[in-house]
């Protein structure tokens, strides 16, 4: 028996695709949405339909860093998501009026170009970090949905999972150790539940594929915004 060649290592469970995680961010954010709009706030179905609701944004926050590191277009990618911004800016506007806030996807576009910024200027140090943060504070002035937290958890799921030579296990714990404290700011036991989605992800892409089903997944979040406006 050859011992040398027997690992005693835990082995990682990466169970869920990049698609299985859209889909329950998608999940996630429509229950946070309909109890947020549509109920009781003083009941615990519309607490805990909030708490379940808190998966969503930090699984998005990680598929856009997984999605511009894997991008070969990466201007196409941020101006997908700001047509779709500018887009889902009419039903944002319906459901909560003239209060000065903006949608979540203005946070994640805004993710996106901090990390174009990081990938151009990464070898101006202070001038990277500088872009970074200005990038944060546009979001934070812009009240977009998840403001600076937004668009910092996005710089560190990316910048964390930048070092290939280093297991996946150990990238993806060290990413949701940095970003935990920005989760938690929503909720603890939200974030816990976003950590174990996003720890469970085995790095392929799944079964949601090709343009078209990619833009009817950023189509969904206008779409469900519209359609809460009705009910």
């Amino acid at each position: 028996m050859n011992i040398g060649s027997t690992s005693y290592l835990p082995e990682p469970l990466p169970l869920l695709s990049g698609s299985a995680l859209k889909i329950i961010a998608v999940v996630s954010m429509v229950i946070d949405h309909y109890a947020y709009y549509l109920m009781d706030g003083n009941t615990m179905a519309y607490e805990v339909m909030r708490c379940f609701g808190r998966i969503a944004f930090p699984v998005f926050a990680f598929l856009v860093a997984e999605g511009f590191a894997h991008t070969r277009n990466r201007m196409r990618y941020f101006l997908s998501l700001m047509l779709f911004a500018v887009v889902s800016e009419v039903p944002w506007y319906l459901l909560n009026g003239a209060d000065g806030t903006h949608n979540v996807m203005f946070t994640l576009a805004l993710g996106v170009a901090a990390l174009a910024a990081f990938e151009r200027l990464w070898e101006h140090r202070i001038l990277c970090c500088c872009s970074i943060l200005m990038t944060a504070w546009l979001a934070a002035w812009l009240e977009a949905d998840y403001e600076w937290r937004g668009v910092l958890m996005i710089v560190v799921f990316y910048l964390l999972n930048m070092g290939k030579n280093t297991p996946v296990t150990l990238r993806r714990i060290m990413q949701l150790l940095f970003a935990f404290p920005l989760m938690m700011h929503y909720g603890i036991i939200g974030a816990l539940l976003a950590c174990a989605v996003i720890f469970l992800y085995n790095g392929t892409r799944g079964f949601i594929h090709g343009n078209v089903a990619k833009y009817c997944f950023y189509a969904f979040y206008p779409a469900h915004l519209f359609l809460l406006c009705i009910c």
